[in-house]
């Protein structure tokens, strides 16, 4: 009997690098669609990214067919996700079709650098994953 093969998903790490050194920001994950953890900050236990990550994974659905049932729309895509606690921020942004990008920044954050940061990073994430030699638009699945 053959064991099945999965593919590794990449450490997607470095994408939260320039994110994490923005003032008051204290943890991130990057998640694929389905909840899994494809990079986390370095002081993020694994149960609390893997926690966070499979909560983001709903709320991101939730958001979606809310703003779809509210919009009327079916179309309708999410562009990020904001939830205010007494403790800061969770900010969470899809950063592609398959990866969504989530922070949690105290009151003490500048929301709008942080916000500015982060849509570099989804781009730097994009353009990655274009110029990746594996990577084909046209490919048949």
């Amino acid at each position: 009997m053959t064991a099945a093969k999965h593919a590794l998903r990449p450490d997607m790490s470095w994408i939260l690098d320039p994110l994490l050194v923005v003032k008051g920001v204290r943890h991130g994950v990057v998640l694929s669609a389905d909840g899994m953890v494809t990079g986390a900050s370095p002081g993020l236990s694994r149960e609390a990214g893997e926690g966070a990550s499979a909560m983001m994974s709903a709320l991101q659905g939730a958001a979606r067919s809310l703003a779809r049932e509210l919009s009327g729309d079916p179309r309708t895509t999410v562009e990020q996700v904001v939830v205010a606690t007494d403790k800061g921020f969770v900010f969470a942004v899809p950063a592609g079709p398959d990866t969504v990008l989530a922070l949690f920044a105290d009151h003490g954050c500048d929301m709008e650098t942080l916000s500015h940061r982060v849509q570099l990073q989804v781009a730097a994430l994009g353009e990655k994953a274009v110029h990746t030699p594996s990577y084909d638009r046209g490919a048949a699945s």
